[in-house]
C-alpha cells in the first residue's frame, strides 16, 4: 500500500490510524478486565446465594414431618431466574429445589467449590457432615449476554466518537497546514519569469528555512537576470552611435573611391555593419521584452499601432507586398503599445524576410484580438518548427536574419499568458507558414 503524496493526507491518515488502533486496543483491554471482574462478581454472587440458602434449607428439611420428600418452591411472581439450585442428601435424592431448577443440569455432587459444565457454572456446599448438600447453577449464556452488553456499551460510543475524532483530526491538520497550502498555491500560480519573493508568513518552523532559501535564490536569480538584461540593453544602445558613424564612413568611402575593388569592399563593410545594427536593435527589443512593463492602466486601440508598423516596414523593405486586414471596430487592449509594436514588427519582418519574395505577406488583426501573420514558402519540418522560438535559431535559412525575432515574440506572449502558435503549412494550404497569437483585449477579458 502506497501512502498518499499529500502531507496533509499522510498526517490525517497516520494520526487517525494510530488513534483508532489505540482506542480499539484500550477498549479490548477494558472489555477483558471487565469480563474478569464480572466473573469474580458472578462467582461471588453464586457462592453467596448458596451460603444464604443452605441454612434455610437445613431448617426446612429438619422441621419436616416426613423425611426424604422432594419439595419444589413455588414462584411468587413471574421472573427470570438466573440462579437455580437443588438441595440433596448423600444418596443424591433431591430434598429441595427452586421452582425453575432442571435436575438434569446438576451433575452428581463432587465436593464443595466451583465446577463447570458445558452449559452452566456451578457452586456446591455441604453441612451436617455433608448430609445436606446444595448446588447452585448459573447458565453460561447469562454471562455471555452480560459480556456482550458490556462490549456493545464500549463499542457503540467508540463507533460514534471515533469518526468525530477523525473528522476533528482532519480539520485540525487542514487548518494548521493552511500556510503550506498558500505557499504551494503561490508557487503554482506564478509563471517562470516571476522572480519576486514568495510570501512565507506563518509557515511552520520546519518549512520556514525552505522558504527563506528559496527567496534568497530567487533574489540572486533576479539580480543575475537584471544584470544580463541591463548589459544587453546598454551594450546595444552604446553600439548604435558608433555603428551609425561606421556605416556613414563606409557609404562615404563608396562615394569617394573610384577603385571597384575598394568600393565593393566598402559595400560589404556597410552590409555587415547594418546586420550588426539590426542585431543590436533585436538585443534591445529582447531586453525590453524580458524586463519591461507589458500591461498598462488604460486601454488603447491596437489597429493604429499595427497600421504604423506595417506602413514603416512596407516603406523600407516591402513596398506593395504586405496586405493588412483590420476590423472596422476598435481593438481595445491594455497591452503596452511599444510591446505590441515590437511583437508585430518581428512577426511581419520575419514573414517578409523568410517568405517567398513573389507572394504577399498577409497580416490580419481580428476584432477579438487575434493577430495572424502568414506568408507563402516551403513547408518547415516539425522539428525545425519547434526550434524557431529558440534564440539565434534560423532553421537553416540562408537569409541574414538575427535568429531573435520569434524568440522576442515568444518572450512577450509568454509574459502575458498567451502562446505563440506556429503552423507550417499554413491552414487551408499545402505550403507556407503562419504565426498567430491571441492578444489580451477587452473582448477576450469579458469572455474569460
Amino acid at each position: 500500500m502506497r501512502l498518499p503524496r499529500s502531507l496533509q493526507a499522510r498526517l490525517g491518515l497516520s494520526v487517525g490510524l494510530v488513534l483508532a488502533i489505540c482506542w480499539i486496543l484500550a477498549a479490548t483491554a477494558t472489555a477483558v478486565l471487565v469480563r474478569h471482574e464480572m466473573d469474580e462478581v458472578f462467582d461471588s454472587a453464586l457462592r453467596e446465594t448458596a451460603e444464604r440458602i443452605l441454612p434455610l434449607a437445613v431448617t426446612d428439611i429438619i422441621g419436616r414431618e416426613e423425611q426424604g420428600l422432594t419439595q419444589r418452591l413455588a414462584a411468587i411472581r413471574a421472573h427470570d431466574e438466573f440462579f437455580t439450585y437443588v438441595v440433596r442428601d448423600p444418596q443424591g435424592r433431591i430434598l429441595l429445589q427452586s421452582h425453575a431448577a432442571d435436575p438434569s443440569v446438576f451433575p452428581p455432587y463432587d465436593g464443595p467449590g466451583f465446577h463447570d459444565t458445558a452449559t452452566h457454572r456451578l457452586y456446591s456446599a455441604a453441612v451436617l457432615q455433608e448430609t445436606v448438600r446444595i448446588t447452585v447453577a448459573e447458565p453460561l449464556d447469562h454471562r455471555k449476554k452480560v459480556a456482550r452488553s458490556i462490549q456493545m456499551g464500549l463499542g457503540l460510543p467508540l463507533m460514534i466518537v471515533l469518526p468525530i475524532a477523525l473528522a476533528a483530526i482532519v480539520f485540525a491538520v487542514r487548518r494548521n497546514l493552511a500556510p503550506l497550502r498558500h505557499f504551494r498555491a503561490s508557487l503554482e500560480t506564478r509563471n517562470a519569469r516571476d522572480l519576486s519573493s514568495v510570501p512565507a508568513n506563518d509557515l511552520p518552523a520546519e518549512i520556514g528555512p525552505v522558504a527563506t532559501t528559496l527567496n534568497s535564490l530567487l533574489a540572486r536569480l533576479h539580480s543575475a537576470f537584471e544584470a544580463e538584461r541591463s548589459f544587453a540593453a546598454n551594450a546595444a544602445h552604446e553600439l548604435r552611435t558608433p555603428l551609425a558613424g561606421a556605416i556613414a564612413q563606409a557609404q562615404r568611402l563608396q562615394s569617394e573611391t573610384t577603385d571597384p575593388a575598394a568600393k565593393a569592399r566598402a559595400g560589404e563593410i556597410e552590409t555587415t555593419l547594418k546586420r550588426l545594427t539590426r542585431l543590436s536593435e533585436r538585443l534591445m527589443q529582447l531586453a525590453r521584452a524580458e524586463g519591461g512593463r507589458l500591461r498598462m492602466d488604460q486601454s488603447a486601440d491596437l489597429r493604429a499601432v499595427a497600421r504604423l508598423v506595417v506602413q514603416d516596414i512596407a516603406r523600407k523593405s516591402a513596398p506593395e507586398r504586405i496586405v493588412l486586414t483590420l476590423p472596422e471596430t476598435p481593438v481595445m487592449s491594455d497591452l503596452d503599445p511599444d510591446a505590441f509594436g515590437i511583437l508585430c514588427r518581428n512577426l511581419v519582418e520575419n514573414a517578409v524576410r523568410h517568405g517567398a519574395q513573389t507572394s504577399p505577406v498577409e497580416v490580419m488583426l481580428t476584432s477579438d484580438g487575434q493577430l495572424i501573420v502568414a506568408n507563402d514558402g516551403p513547408v518547415l519540418p516539425r522539428d525545425a518548427l519547434d526550434r524557431l522560438t529558440t534564440r539565434f535559431e534560423r532553421a537553416g535559412s540562408i537569409t541574414d536574419g538575427s535568429g531573435l525575432g520569434l524568440a522576442i515574440v515568444a518572450t512577450i506572449t509568454d509574459r502575458f499568458g498567451s502562446p505563440l502558435v506556429l503552423a507550417s503549412p499554413r491552414p487551408g494550404s499545402e505550403t507556407g507558414f503562419q504565426a498567430s497569437v491571441a492578444l489580451p483585449t477587452e473582448v477576450t477579458d469579458a469572455w474569460s
